[in-house]
């Protein structure tokens, strides 16, 4: 079973990793085809582009121009504790030990706008490249015609050596985009996180990304194969919800926010 979470724009290169274990990434050829591209955008292109600030946008083409392999400890950091924000404050990749980081980098993958497809002791340098940008680049229009149908073959061979052909889908819709799922050999399950608001469940994007991150923890934990071992999810108050699921679209619900 391998189970798929996005990346985030919040990056933290400043904290020591708290291991040594790393990886390097599977598409970094072209990841550097990407950057390569992205160098020729200016400061003002990266603004309109991203919709940024002038400040983000002077830090990013910074980064670009920064970018440079090999990747080492010394210039780079493994990506699950690289990446921060609320998929990640969810799942609190610091705090895993050994054992359970060495499950995540089995069963865990993080999708990327650069870097494609990733472990979670890749290791990342400082980007921003969100996978939905309408950046034009030699592969098409987007990121999306760039990466193809790689990402989804990729997906396809690691599912088939872990044991389990279910994909869980914790990944944004923006990032999911880039899977073509009808052309994977698996059994894909979406989980949603709901909460009550004004009379009904809600999606509240804020907690249910960080209730994305849980699940991914949950799934770490107990070492998760199979998908009817996510029912028992039960973190921050949240329930499976039998009556508002799908067959494969489990619901998990509460009724407040965990103080």
């Amino acid at each position: 079973m391998l189970t798929l979470i996005s990346p985030a724009k919040t990056l933290d290169f400043e904290t020591p990793p708290g291991t040594r274990k790393h990886t390097q990434p599977g598409f970094l050829e072209q990841s550097e085809a990407l950057v390569a591209e992205a160098r020729e955008l200016s400061p003002a292109d990266i603004r309109e582009l991203m919709g940024v600030s002038e400040t983000i946008a002077d830090l990013n083409c910074r980064r670009f121009h920064n970018w440079a392999a090999p990747f080492s400890l010394d210039n780079a950091k493994q990506a699950v504790l690289a990446f921060r924000g609320d998929v990640y404050t969810g799942l609190d990749a610091d705090s895993l030990d050994t054992k359970q980081l060495a499950f995540a980098q089995q069963h865990l993958r993080i999708l990327s706008g650069l870097y494609g497809l990733l472990r979670p002791l890749d290791l990342i340098q400082p980007y921003r490249l969100e996978m939905g940008l309408k950046f034009a680049n030699r592969g098409g229009a987007n990121l999306y015609q760039f990466w193809g149908d790689r990402l989804t073959r990729e997906l396809d061979s690691q599912l088939a050596k872990s044991g389990s052909k279910v994909l869980v889908n914790l990944a944004s819709n923006e990032y999911f985009k880039a899977i073509q799922p009808r052309a994977l050999d698996a059994d894909i399950i979406t989980p949603q996180f709901k909460d009550w608001k004004n009379g009904k469940y809600k999606i509240v994007s804020f907690y249910a990304k960080k209730a994305r991150g849980r699940m991914a923890r949950f799934i770490i934990e107990r070492q998760l194969n199979d998908a009817d071992g996510l029912l028992a999810f039960d973190s921050d108050g949240y329930r499976y919800n039998k009556k508002e699921s799908g067959p494969r679209e489990p619901v998990f619900t509460r009724e407040a926010p965990s103080t």
